[in-house]
């Protein structure tokens, strides 16, 4: 479970279990307040490219497994 997950169920345990009306009230104008933000992040040519090639070697298999690139990486390394 991510940690996301954990921290807001955790949150709605805590919810269930109060029984005070003004805190609920509360907590209720807290949130609504809260101005919940949609960071759309703009990518450059570049990066849209990148994006493209990526998914193109995805889709024709030139992939290469983490365990696969780490013992690559290690190599590369011990050869320096």
């Amino acid at each position: 479970m991510a940690q996301v997950d954990i921290i807001r169920n955790g949150i709605i345990d805590k919810l269930l279990a109060i029984s005070d009306q003004d805190y609920l009230l509360a907590l209720q104008r807290l949130i609504n307040n809260s101005a919940v933000e949609e960071n759309k992040i703009t990518l450059t040519k570049e990066q849209k490219l990148m994006l493209e090639m990526s998914e193109n070697d995805i889709q024709n298999g030139r992939v290469i497994s983490q365990s696969d690139l780490d013992k690559s990486d290690l190599e590369w390394l011990k050869g320096k």
